[in-house]
């Protein structure tokens, strides 16, 4: 028995698109629907209570047009609402984000690794109790980039400005010796080749993405909720705007991945 419903991924804006991307990779045949709340972008500036609310808004559109499964692509928006989302739709598997300390701990040489991560990430609660499990004997060098998630939606991805946020924050982890880095936001492998250009090849970036496809992939299996054979599909939308993230896309060479707009309307999403 197959089940060609697809999965529902959403993220804060352009920045869940790596998550969506490792997923066509490892589940070529699963159909995903994709929303980016362009209009609330960046989650990172919000309070949880405001971010639970976005998410179980997005939930249940997603959950309206067939979703099987949630993919929650942002980290911001796993630590303020995946606990709270599987306890109101247990109905549903649900797969979050968190910061990939435990890979960066089990491959350092020199007993040092950084994260950065946005604001919320960093205060958040789930953030410090993956350090405290994970991180016994290893330093963890934590670093905000507030205003970095705004740069890379306005499509400034590799400009001086860019840079010189990334430099400003990474030289001080590079002087204390850090040999692998945690990319806490999914914004962030959308400037990987700017933060690998200033950190060099000695230090190894970590893009949890590859990871949670493959987390999907076994909840699927577990659940009896793969699809079958064929090649799947992936649809975008967006509460932001459409022709903008069009033009994005296409400079991430993710065209043609079809784009569709929405809207908030009392805390619900609907067509505009």
């Amino acid at each position: 028995m197959r089940d060609e419903r697809p999965i529902g991924v959403f993220d804060s804006g352009i920045g869940g698109l790596t998550v969506a991307v490792a997923i066509r990779q490892a589940l070529p045949a699963e159909r995903l629907l994709y929303f980016g709340d362009q209009a609330h972008v960046p989650y990172g500036d919000r309070d949880d209570v405001e971010i639970l609310a976005f998410s179980e808004g997005i939930a249940h559109w997603l959950l309206g047009r067939g979703a099987k499964a949630l993919v929650i692509a942002c980290n911001t928006a796993s630590a303020a609402a995946l606990k709270p989302l599987r306890e109101r739709l247990p109905q549903v598997p649900i797969v979050g984000m968190e910061p990939a300390v435990k890979p960066a701990v089990e491959h350092t040489r020199t007993g040092v690794v950084g994260v950065i991560a946005t604001v919320a990430t960093m205060q958040g609660g789930v953030f410090a109790s993956i350090v405290e499990r994970f991180a016994q004997g290893v330093t963890v060098l934590q670093q905000a980039c507030p205003g970095l998630v705004r740069q890379i939606e306005a499509g400034e991805l590799d400009t001086p400005r860019t840079e010189a946020m990334l430099r400003g924050w990474l030289s001080p982890m590079l002087d204390r010796g850090i040999d692998a880095l945690v990319l806490g936001c999914t914004h962030y492998p959308l400037v990987r080749p700017v933060i690998e250009r200033i950190v060099g090849p000695a230090v190894r970036v970590i893009d949890p993405a590859p990871a949670i496809a493959r987390r999907l992939a076994q909840v699927l299996a577990d659940g009896g909720l793969e699809a079958g054979p064929g090649e799947g599909g992936i649809a975008v939308y967006t509460s932001g705007d459409v022709a903008r993230l069009r033009d994005m896309l296409q400079r991430l060479g993710m065209v043609p991945w079809p784009v569709q707009g929405l809207t908030w309307d009392g805390g619900r999403l609907t067509p505009p």
